[in-house]
């Protein structure tokens, strides 16, 4: 038996029915792009965030780039976030020709550091991009308060924290605009790539529908540059559809797996040993990852696989450390926290169909292998 670290086929084996009846509609329906399912997904997942517009996109990286250039954001610019994220977060900034500045993060959490934001900004700052990540939001009132100060843009990366609050606010709200993915390891997957843009803004709505289709706002005719071919599948939105009315369901499962997790792992974890996950004040956390730290991080990953058991790192390599961003000069060290946590977080298995018995295989051979250490 492999145990790994995300599998849909549970999930899809208890949805199937449902997941091809979705296909079926779309199929049947005569319009294959940006037809009645993107429009009906656009308009249910933004009521689910309580706000008017969504714009949906073919991926979450591309949510990121029309995000920012939906608010402004170009060539020239620079936007500041953090090297502890999937690379993705950074590839999406570059795509609109701004430079992305990093900040460190938090020993405790993972999360931005937000203290640190101030002296990031300089003369070309157009934007910041916090990242709820792991499923867990930012603390989002300081950068709220320099982004009205400096007269800045707040997009907020949401792919980790679909359904996830902040002193009660949904993640997504906060900000002038969110990115989302619907990836299928996403707390809200599809089964393939999938994006979309929430927003409170009409104007920011209009551009960012203006952008996925090419520059158009009347078919043939380009109104603005620049112009992406964009746009969410009709059959993931019709997938996603019926998923999202599903999502919190998803979400309670993950807590309660997150609890057994921390109940049974509790006594292993020690100072300078296991680490568990911090929920920060004001945050309801979504799990989309259950991330442990433990400084030993690739022997205890190599004595697990006999177990049959395969985990993730989520992330090995700091984006700044990335040969593809050594034109930004950020030096080793320049970031201590993010370099720290790279060698040594993991992913343990997480996803709402783990069975009771595979959790309890995860924990058991865990334990053995730290208690040989």
């Amino acid at each position: 038996m492999t145990i790994r670290v995300w599998d849909y086929l549970p999930e899809y084996h208890e949805e199937r029915e449902e997941v091809l009846a979705a296909v079926a509609k779309v199929f049947e329906s005569g319009q294959l792009i940006l037809g009645p399912s993107v429009a009906g997904f656009e308009a249910e997942f933004a009521a689910y965030h309580g706000l008017a517009h969504c714009a949906g996109v073919d991926n979450g990286t591309n949510a990121i780039t029309l995000g920012l250039q939906a608010l402004g954001v170009g060539r020239g610019d620079e936007v500041i976030t953090v090297a502890n994220t999937a690379a993705p977060t950074v590839v999406a900034i570059d795509a609109t020709g701004a430079k992305p500045v990093f900040v460190d993060v938090r020993e405790d959490d993972f999360l931005m550091d937000t203290d640190q934001v101030a002296a990031a900004i300089g003369p070309r700052t157009r934007a910041l991009i916090p990242v709820h990540l792991y499923g867990q939001c930012v603390d989002m009132a300081p950068l709220r308060r320099l982004a009205d100060r400096h007269g800045l843009a707040i997009l907020e990366d949401c792919a980790q924290a679909h359904g996830a609050r902040h002193h009660g606010r949904p993640a997504g709200t906060m900000g002038d605009a969110a990115a989302f993915s619907f990836y299928p390891t996403k707390v809200l997957g599809a089964y393939g790539d999938g994006g979309a843009v929430i927003t409170g803004d009409e104007d920011t709505d209009r551009n960012l529908r203006r952008l996925r289709y090419y520059g158009m706002e009347d078919r043939y005719f380009v109104e603005r540059v620049p112009g992406h071919n964009s746009r969410l599948d009709e059959v993931q939105a019709e997938i996603l559809r019926g998923k999202l009315r599903r999502l919190d369901t998803y979400i309670a499962k993950r807590r309660d797996i997150a609890q057994r997790y921390t109940k049974a792992l509790g006594d292993l974890a020690a100072p300078g040993g296991l680490a568990l996950p911090t929920v920060s004040p004001g945050n309801e956390h979504v799990y989309y990852l259950y991330v442990v730290r433990h400084p030993r991080r690739d022997e205890i990953i190599e004595r697990l696989r006999p177990y049959g058991i395969e985990l993730n790192i989520s992330y090995p390599w700091p984006v700044h450390t990335m040969t593809g961003f050594a034109h930004l000069g950020h030096a080793k060290g320049s970031l201590p926290v993010t370099e720290e946590l790279a060698g040594e977080v993991f992913s343990l298995p997480m996803y709402p169909s783990l069975s009771f018995e595979r959790q309890q295989a995860v924990i058991q051979a865990l334990g053995e292998v730290l208690a040989g250490f």
